[in-house]
């Protein structure tokens, strides 16, 4: 009984309750995981200065896909478990980790390999030059020496938001940003390793989450017969996760194809101060993000379960409530950085002043923050029914049909503030979009037009 407890929480109690009960450890959780880049942010433009954080920028796209690969599992997993709980599918249940270690391990050593082989020519795509260059090359070869931690850590982490146990996650996530500051201080501050110290800060706090993700497993403290330890692999279990994960692995990799345009672009109209800039303007963007992405994390039980389960009133209902909830937590944080954007950005790069140009920028690139709680719940819903065309359609159109010809064209004719203008317009599109693909589905649903995949991942409910 204590074990079915999340879920007989998801299935049954009013959703307002449920919502907050998944929400605030889930929104902690995120944060204390975007808090994990932005401290490498801080220790590398305080201590080491601002060339060295311009190297950084370049790196850090790169080192993201780690991430994305890791969600790929994680929500690909996750959907799965979420899913096969709420359908009572014991069977699925039992093989999900042993085919998630397996992937673990075949994609991290996939990309050691071949971003060990690249790494400068990966760095020099993204737009170093001189010392950006080489502080970008040593800051993304020593992140590629954990990269199966990055990736084993974050989907054991979203496998444990699967089964709705946020608190859990946030503990999880908690111990890796201790060990990251403390690593970060003495690895940059005391021994001056400079931008490599803080990519060994971030391994050691992977590191974390991946031991106390098998600890944790291993302990039985999972809501299913969990076999941490196991290796499978299962072409049916494997499929699944990599259909319902891909629009998490999309929008990583065009959130670098993002990264790749938009950094040549300001390395080739702009200056050094420039990439620097966009770096902070970015990391600060994504740090706003991570409320909602903690509650988008918080959704995909509710809704997976729920779908499982068939109660399709109450997975349109889960995703309106944690849509609100997310844009009333951004509204406050939103107000604020509009209002005084200069102290913001000055807890990265201290005793700077800013332009009047860079703070119209920082607000232009901000300002649909509210909003974009749709498009991120909605990345999360689409798979979590069991259908993530529409999610991975939206996150290929966004850079491929409107990122890469903006910022190829808009900044080289009109200057750099058309990158943060065009980021702006992209993000209105695809906002009206998202809008109506979810519209659409929330037909479907009340129609009872959707497709269990459960049948095709496992030969059978097993009592």
């Amino acid at each position: 009984m204590h074990k079915d407890k999340q879920k007989t929480m998801i299935l049954n109690e009013n959703l307002w309750q449920v919502m907050f009960k998944l929400s605030w450890p889930a929104v902690i959780a995120m944060v204390l995981h975007g808090l994990n880049s932005l401290f490498d942010a801080v220790f590398v433009g305080r201590f080491v200065g601002e060339t060295a954080f311009a190297g950084l920028s370049l790196a850090y796209p790169l080192s993201m896909l780690f991430l994305g690969i890791g969600s790929l599992i994680g929500v690909g997993a996750g959907s799965a478990l979420s899913i096969a709980l709420g359908a009572n599918d014991y069977g699925t249940q039992r093989k999900i980790l042993g085919n998630v270690n397996y992937m673990n391990l075949a994609y991290g050593f996939f990309v050691t390999v071949l971003g060990l082989l690249f790494s400068t020519m990966l760095i020099k795509m993204m737009g170093g030059r001189g010392n950006e260059l080489q502080f970008g090359v040593d800051y993304f070869r020593v992140t590629l020496y954990g990269s199966v931690f990055w990736i084993a850590g974050l989907s054991g982490n979203m496998i444990v938001r699967a089964e709705g146990k946020m608190g859990y996650a946030a503990v999880m996530m908690a111990l890796g940003l201790v060990v990251n500051i403390l690593a970060n201080y003495i690895l940059i501050v005391v021994f001056n390793f400079g931008v490599k110290g803080a990519a060994w800060g971030t391994n050691l706090a992977m590191l974390v989450y991946t031991l106390v993700f098998f600890i944790y497993a291993g302990k039985m403290k999972t809501s299913f017969d969990a076999r941490p330890f196991s290796i499978r692999r299962d072409k049916l279990i494997i499929k699944s996760i990599l259909s319902m994960g891909m629009p998490s692995l999309i929008m990583s990799v065009m959130g670098l194809i993002q990264g790749i345009v938009v950094l040549n672009a300001l390395s080739r109209f702009g200056t050094t101060g420039d990439v620097a800039f966009y770096g902070i303007v970015f990391r600060i963007h994504l740090l706003m993000l991570t409320p909602i992405i903690g509650l988008m994390r918080a959704l995909q039980p509710a809704i997976g379960i729920n779908f499982g389960a068939e109660k399709y009133d109450r997975v349109i209902n889960s995703f309106n409530i944690f849509a609100v909830a997310a844009t009333v937590i951004m509204v406050p944080f939103w107000l604020a950085m509009m209002i005084s954007p200069q102290f913001v950005l000055n807890i990265i790069l201290p005793a700077k002043e800013f332009l009047s140009s860079d703070l119209a920028n920082f607000r232009i690139f901000m300002f649909l923050l509210p909003v974009l709680p749709l498009i991120f719940m909605a990345m999360t819903f689409f798979p979590a029914i069991n259908n993530a065309n529409p999610a991975s359609i939206i996150g290929i159109a966004r850079q491929l049909v409107f990122y890469v010809p903006v910022m190829l064209t808009l900044p080289r004719f009109f200057g750099v503030k058309w990158v943060y203008i065009g980021s702006f317009l992209i993000d209105l599109v695809i906002t009206i979009w998202t809008f109506a693909l979810v519209t659409a589905e929330f037909k479907k649903l009340r129609q009872g037009n959707v497709k269990q995949p459960l049948t095709e991942v496992s030969s059978g409910k097993e009592a």
